[in-house]
């Protein structure tokens, strides 16, 4: 089927009542979101107000999420938009949130694709239902073929071989890459790319990423167990600290390197603790996936064209640029 006919211009604009789905976080926007929405631009849409729900794999307590959120939040508050968040990381229950959305006749979705598979039905419906969803974050590869409207995320095999190339810089040898959540078809695509650029020995270790005792009693178990590995690759910054306290209670040498940002972590970084961060600005990624909505039903716009994504990284944070990101991630915008 052509595109062009696959993306119906969204629903007429839902009533004034207030959208709630299923999840184990949701919350709708308005004046909670503009009053929390810091950074937010001055400026706010007179369009009539429309709902988008946010829809993500969210496990609980990954601090990412946070910011993701506020930049949709701060989007919302300038648009005119009810905002809809909730979140599994099972993503089955993803796919339910996703329906639940179409039969709330929402006025566009936004979510991520960890597990483009699960949600490849969800996702026709709601585009046979007139309802546009653009893609954030996850599904880089995979967005255009589930006809997708948009995407804003990092190509994250870039961002691992991007990530392999700094670790010969540095002269690393022998590396492990943690993944938290097993079958995150974005976590295997970053191991992969480390793997495909490092020119080192790259191991793959297995963690539960929603039980933090449990990632550092693995991490530290493997740093016992091999003596030769000299830096340790997390996928996330709280997976990132906690690796910290692996490599000292197992008296390794090893270094930390990690994927992503928050607050903490830069902090990490300007000890010394952490070596350097990929980052790919969660923030703007939630920003203009909710924005792209707004600009899409009120101006018929849509970046890229359909054809190519918006990427927000890979970008390396370091000693060399960390005093000058820290107080952006202070705020939650980095």
């Amino acid at each position: 089927m052509d595109r062009s006919r696959r993306i119906i211009p969204a629903l007429a604009v839902a009533a004034a009542a207030a959208l709630v789905l299923a999840g184990c976080s949701s919350s709708s926007g308005g004046k909670k979101a503009e009053e929390g929405a810091d950074g937010a631009s001055a400026g706010k849409a007179t369009t009539p107000r429309m709902t988008v729900a946010l829809v993500t794999h969210q496990a609980s307590g990954d601090t990412f999420w946070d910011i993701v959120r506020k930049g949709a939040e701060a989007a919302a508050a300038k648009d005119n938009i009810d905002l809809v968040y909730s979140a599994d990381p099972n993503a089955g229950n993803q796919a339910t949130l996703v329906q639940n959305a179409i039969d709330q006749k929402v006025d566009g979705i936004a979510v991520t694709l960890a597990k483009p598979d699960a949600l490849k039905g969800v996702i026709g419906k709601a585009e046979a239902a007139g309802i546009p969803v653009v893609g954030l974050n996850s599904g880089v590869s995979d967005w255009k073929d589930l006809g997708l409207l948009e995407f804003f995320g990092q190509d994250e095999t870039v961002a691992g071989e991007a990530l392999g190339k700094r670790l010969n810089e540095v002269g690393a040898k022998k590396a492990v890459c943690v993944i938290q959540e097993q079958g995150n078809i974005g976590l295997t695509q970053r191991c992969d790319g480390v793997k495909k650029t490092f020119s080192g020995t790259t191991d793959t270790l297995n963690v539960n990423g929603t039980d933090m005792p449990s990632v550092k009693s693995t991490i530290t178990a493997k740093l016992k167990q091999d003596s030769s590995l000299d830096y340790v690759v997390t996928l996330g910054a709280p997976f990132a600290l906690t690796a910290v306290q692996s490599v000292s209670e197992a008296g390794s040498k090893a270094k930390v390197a990690t994927f992503d940002l928050n607050k903490e972590l830069t902090s990490a970084i300007e000890s010394g603790d952490i070596q350097f961060a990929v980052d790919q600005q969660p923030y703007l990624q939630g920003y203009l996936a909710v924005d792209s909505l707004w600009l899409f039903k009120n101006n018929g716009n849509y970046s890229g064209g359909g054809e190519q994504p918006v990427l927000t990284g890979p970008a390396f944070v370091d000693k060399s640029n960390v005093e000058r990101i820290a107080g952006f991630a202070a705020k939650g915008t980095r």
